[in-house]
């Protein structure tokens, strides 16, 4: 065995200076001790695969050859015939490698040229797409304005067949008028560096018509010895602004009955109060009854034609010349008039219009009835505020329905002003609660016989910090339409309970019935029951010593679920009474649903006794006693003011009132010394 390593490392050292290839120390020995050991150990064959080896080790430095011939043959016992093969091989090696590398990068540039002829079709073939295929129409010429190329949607723009452009100029489709002015553009584009501009110019189609158009002109230069050219882009402004003007139509009108919509609506409203405008005007705003109604019972199509119906009557009675019409919601309908002639010609036409809708709409047989609450405004023009009129306008619309549809109101400032206040007092019911505002009156519900407290009715007072102490009518109503009066009376349900809760503690027995009005909404509560025996729980009050007051109207305003619940309070020992009884309003089917406890007549009915009360009132309350006497229950007389009102509601049977000629309501602290005497 040859001693390599030894041979390698001084091989290593006289060439480690020279080489091209990034190799360790250590790996450079190795690989040259397997040199040694082929030169050593064969012949001139393996000098030569010795030599070709160096080379694709990266040995390609002539001064690595030169030094590797000089140190092998001082220093190693090899033949000249070796050192000459092994010349030889590293030659050939060299020789391939450049072959190799001539062949890769001819491949390599040949697969360049082909990517780019390719990239170049895939771009033609992308221009001729759109070239073809867009919507906007695309024409090719020449700097002289001679015509290359068009595409369809451009022939199409200005009614031209192929054939017939072989002699045109691209000229020739602009107008006379500008044609100067295109040249003098593309003169300019030529001679800067930009590559394109966007003008409007006119051009003219085939039947001579002018067309406004949009055109982006691109110069192209190409390669160096081809001619540049003109892509023009041409864009039909007519088609544009035509589309343009119908959506503009289509977002101020309502597309089912074609007439004006909210927003057309505001627009006329804000020039009539401007500086320009009228200097009356008159507002109508007219909402069809229980439309859902229709829509529900007949389908969305028959609520259509009854939209249809109301949009014709109003557009043959307001026409054009007296005034505008509008949808301005999906069941509302606005009518402005300007410089009406006076407010009893705007409501002559309103008697017009609501009789033409007199007559039934017949669908699939069956003759619908419309309706519509209708508000009127009336007032001076300019200076106004549109949002302040069409609020005034939704009020009065509002009054027309609550007063009980199917009718016209006039707008009136001052009661307008009023549910303002009120409404604003619903508003601040939860702050007024959380600052301990509310407070709660007993009224002494007296026996007529001997003079005694049978019962006593809490009313919620409010001691309000600008306004003075304010009654339930002041707040109640409006606290209904907000909600607000669930929380409220359930505050003074557990207020007025807990304290009669003390009171039967010292009295037992004795101790009057606490009585409360049960408004329609709090009986249509899902967890009445369960929040009243809460309630009764807590403040260690029977059920029996409970008594809820629902209005006349109340049975007939709720389901049969909600009278079930009533109900089941009855059967607990909570007594119904049927409250602000007056006779109009009573229906007896839904009345008979209830286990009553008593009946208690309104103040209109008990005045009908008062001194002074004409004959037929006086009549009219005596025979609604009467007829309230076969009921069996105990009767009860709301607002007393006279002796002359508590002998005869006595005489007729009354077993206990209320009022004025009894003393004014009562503090829990008064309640208190008066019972427990």
């Amino acid at each position: 065995m040859v001693d390599s390593p030894e041979r390698a490392g001084h091989w290593a050292a006289a060439i480690s200076n020279t080489l091209l290839a990034d190799l360790t120390r250590e790996k450079l020995e190795e690989l040259l001790g397997g040199y040694v050991e082929q030169l050593l150990g064969g012949g001139v064959h393996e000098a030569r695969q010795v030599g070709r080896s160096m080379v694709e080790n990266d040995f390609i430095s002539s001064a690595t050859l030169e030094r590797t011939l000089s140190h092998l043959g001082e220093h190693t016992p090899v033949t000249q015939a070796q050192l000459a093969a092994l010349a030889a091989g590293y030659a050939e090696g060299l020789r391939d490698r450049t072959l190799d590398q001539q062949e890769i990068s001819r491949t390599a540039a040949i697969n360049a040229m082909r990517l780019a002829e390719s990239a170049v079709r895939v771009s033609e073939a992308k221009f001729r797409a759109v070239f073809q295929s867009a919507a906007f129409g695309i024409i090719v010429s020449g700097l002289k304005g001679e015509i290359i190329d068009v595409n369809e949607a451009l022939l199409t723009m200005l009614g031209y067949a192929p054939g017939e452009l072989g002699r045109m100029s691209g000229r020739d489709f602009v107008h006379p008028e500008d044609r100067a002015g295109l040249r003098e553009l593309a003169r300019q584009l030529i001679a800067s560096d930009f590559d394109n501009i966007r003008v409007e110019k006119r051009m003219v189609r085939s039947d001579g018509e002018t067309i406004q158009t949009h055109m982006a002109i691109s110069l192209v230069r190409e390669a160096e010895g081809a001619p540049p050219y003109f892509v023009t882009m041409v864009e039909n402004m007519n088609e544009m602004r035509a589309l343009q003007s119908q959506l503009v139509r289509q977002s101020l009108n309502d597309m089912q009955t074609g007439l004006p919509n909210r927003a057309q609506f505001l627009g006329w409203l804000e020039g009539a109060v401007g500086t320009k405008g009228p200097d009356e005007l008159a507002l109508v705003q007219v909402d069809i009854d229980g439309f859902r109604g229709v829509n529900d019972a007949f389908g969305h199509d028959a609520g259509n034609r009854v939209l249809m119906r109301v949009a014709t009557h109003l557009r043959a009675v307001f026409t054009d010349e007296v005034a505008k019409v509008a949808r301005i919601g999906e069941d509302e309908f606005g009518v402005l008039i300007r410089n009406p002639r006076g407010v009893p010609a705007v409501i002559a036409l309103v008697d017009e219009f609501t009789s033409r809708l007199e007559e039934a709409t017949w669908i699939d047989g069956h003759g619908i009835g419309v309706t519509a609450s209708i508000g009127i405004v009336a007032r001076p023009a300019r200076g106004g505020d549109a949002a302040d009129l069409l609020r005034a306008a939704d009020v009065t619309v509002g009054w027309a329905k609550r007063d009980g549809k199917a009718q016209w109101a006039l707008y009136d400032r001052e009661r307008d002003q009023r549910d303002k206040e009120r409404y604003a007092l619903a508003a601040s019911i939860p702050g007024a609660l959380e600052e301990g505002q509310f407070r709660i009156a007993y009224q002494p519900v007296r026996s007529l016989t001997d003079g005694s407290v049978l019962a006593l009715e809490a009313k919620i007072a409010w001691d309000h910090p600008v306004r003075g102490l304010l009654c339930p009518d002041a707040f109640l109503s409006q606290s209904s339409d907000n909600g607000m009066i669930v929380r409220l009376v359930h505050w003074a349900l557990s207020e007025a309970c807990q304290q009669a809760g003390e009171w039967y503690a010292a009295l037992g027995s004795r101790t009057p019935v606490l009585s409360i009005d049960l408004p329609p909404r709090l009986c249509q509560e899902p967890e009445l029951v369960a929040e009243v025996s809460r309630v009764l729980d807590r403040a260690g009050l029977p059920a029996s010593r409970l008594r809820f007051e629902l209005h006349e109207r109340v049975p007939v305003l709720l389901t049969d679920e909600h009278l079930e619940e009533l109900t089941i309070l009855a059967e607990r020992g909570v007594e119904l009474v049927l409250g602000q009884l007056t006779g109009g309003n009573a229906g007896v089917e839904r009345l008979r649903m209830l286990p009553w406890s008593g009946v208690k007549f309104a103040p209109a009915v008990v005045h009908g006794f008062g001194t002074g009360a004409n004959r037929v009132d006086e009549t009219a309350s005596a025979a609604l006693l009467e007829w309230a006497s076969v009921l069996r229950l105990p009767m009860y007389a709301e607002d007393v003011r006279s002796e002359a009102e508590a002998t005869r509601l006595a005489a007729l049977g009354v077993t206990g009132a209320q009022g004025s000629h009894f003393g004014p309501a009562l503090s829990a602290a008064e309640v208190a010394a008066l019972l427990l005497i």
